[in-house]
């Protein structure tokens, strides 16, 4: 679709689907604007210089407003990380599944339903938290989905209320949605005192092609603690632009884990404002790509506040003609002293024909700081290999285990234990398959 086609788009949705609650109307209306004077970014953008999105804006999606399609519980078996007595919404081409989701067992006060439900019934936080983190400001992508949103979760977790077991927001596509696109948009608020995992996962039954353009936004309140795991395995001919925004007060920690493997082409923005003295954000990932795949990463760690740490640490394991690009941003405005932050991006490419651009990026306003990054690109190690072959391994064997590792050493920082091992197995069988009996 073309720009003017999503704009004339709007009038027929925003007729079906924008006019309630009354606020939001409004907000729709200046998003679409917003897109309409912007267009789609190009390369000729500093932060889209290395990604084209031209394969989105040439193609002709229909709006998937209505959800649908055919996936059973069993074919959710691949997606639910082994496990039954979680919480899991399940949203099939983008509309919220009720019978193929799970309640599992939450503390009293613990909201998660649809965002249409919450919209239907204005709940107060929604009008009070939703499109005020990710605002128009954040981009084409942003704007669309404000401006087409239907569905997706709100999750409030109150003060003082620790969730045990994590919450799982499971996004399916399958084939009834092919040339279609959806327009996720969640919301978490986490109050003070908070704690709560919450695992995103955006999956396909099938390898239908489709666009997928998420928006997650996290308010995390006063010493709260959100862990939020993404992963992305969309069809690897689908197309996927998510965005992220999180805000932090004082003494909160937010910590955030994105795990990419699908789509033909990927685009993923994970961006966070530490507002409040104490803040601390642990921004790290792994992308897999093989093929002709392209797997986009932007970071921002915005540091407006005293006394606030960050790290990162994300790494990209590359094959065949795949090409991966990672720009990672941290912001230390003048207020923000006593900032420590650390930033790291590690690339391993199996083939010669594999490329990645890396850019970290610090831009500091405030004079008493500790700030470093670096990013590194390369093959594996040639001594490693040749020590292991010494000890009785194939080459292929070797090679299995040396890519393994540096895949696994990000991974292993995911606290739970569940999604670790579940993220590990599927690190492990990207590229290498099953791992050899003398090694696993």
């Amino acid at each position: 679709m073309t720009v003017q086609s999503y704009v004339d788009a709007f009038s027929a949705f925003a007729a079906n689907h924008g006019s309630k609650p009354a606020w939001l109307l409004p907000v729709r209306r200046a998003a679409i604007e917003r897109f309409r004077e912007s267009g789609f970014p190009t390369t000729r953008d500093e932060d889209w210089h290395f990604t084209s999105v031209a394969p989105i804006a040439n193609a002709d999606f229909v709006s998937l407003a209505g959800g649908g399609g055919d996936v059973r519980a069993a074919d959710l078996d691949a997606f639910a990380f082994g496990q039954t007595g979680w919480t899991q919404m399940v949203f099939v081409n983008g509309r919220y599944a009720p019978e193929l989701s799970s309640p599992g067992t939450l503390p009293r006060g613990v909201e998660v339903q649809s965002l249409a439900d919450a919209l239907r019934d204005d709940a107060p936080m929604v009008r009070e938290q939703l499109t005020s983190l990710a605002a128009l400001g954040h981009g084409a992508f942003v704007a669309l989905n404000t401006a087409f949103f239907v569905d997706g979760a709100f999750v409030h977790i109150p003060p003082d209320t620790m969730v045990e077991y994590p919450i799982h927001l499971l996004f399916v596509t399958d084939a009834d949605a092919a040339s279609g696109v959806s327009h996720p948009r969640n919301l978490i608020v986490a109050g003070r005192n908070a704690q709560a995992t919450i695992v995103e996962s955006y999956v396909a039954v099938g390898d239908p092609m489709y666009f997928s353009n998420p928006v997650t936004e996290v308010a995390v309140a006063e010493n709260a603690h959100i862990t939020h795991l993404r992963v992305q395995r969309e069809s690897e001919r689908a197309f996927h632009v998510g965005t992220t925004q999180a805000h932090q007060a004082a003494h909160s920690r937010y910590t955030s884990f994105s795990f990419a493997t699908g789509a033909a082409l990927s685009r993923m923005n994970i961006y966070t404002v530490l507002a409040q003295p104490g803040a601390e954000v642990t921004l790290n990932g792994l992308y897999m790509a093989g093929g002709s795949q392209h797997l986009d990463h932007q970071t921002r760690i915005e540091h407006v506040a005293p006394n606030c740490t960050s790290h990162e640490v994300y790494k990209g394991v590359l094959d065949g003609a795949a090409h991966a690009v990672f720009n990672g941003k941290v912001y230390v405005h003048p207020e923000a002293q006593k900032t420590d932050g650390k930033q790291t991006n590690n690339n391993l490419l199996l083939s010669p024909d594999a490329h990645v651009d890396t850019k970290p990026q610090l831009e500091i306003f405030a004079d008493d700081v500790k700030c470093t990054h670096g990013a590194t690109v390369g093959q594996l190690d040639e001594m490693a290999l040749f020590y292991l072959r010494s000890r009785g391994l194939a080459l292929d064997e070797a090679k299995t285990l040396l890519t393994y590792a540096f895949a696994a050493d990000v991974v292993q920082r995911i606290d739970d234990l569940t999604v670790r091992a579940g993220l590990e197995a599927l690190a492990r069988e990207r590229f290498v398959g099953a791992m050899p009996a003398s090694v696993g």
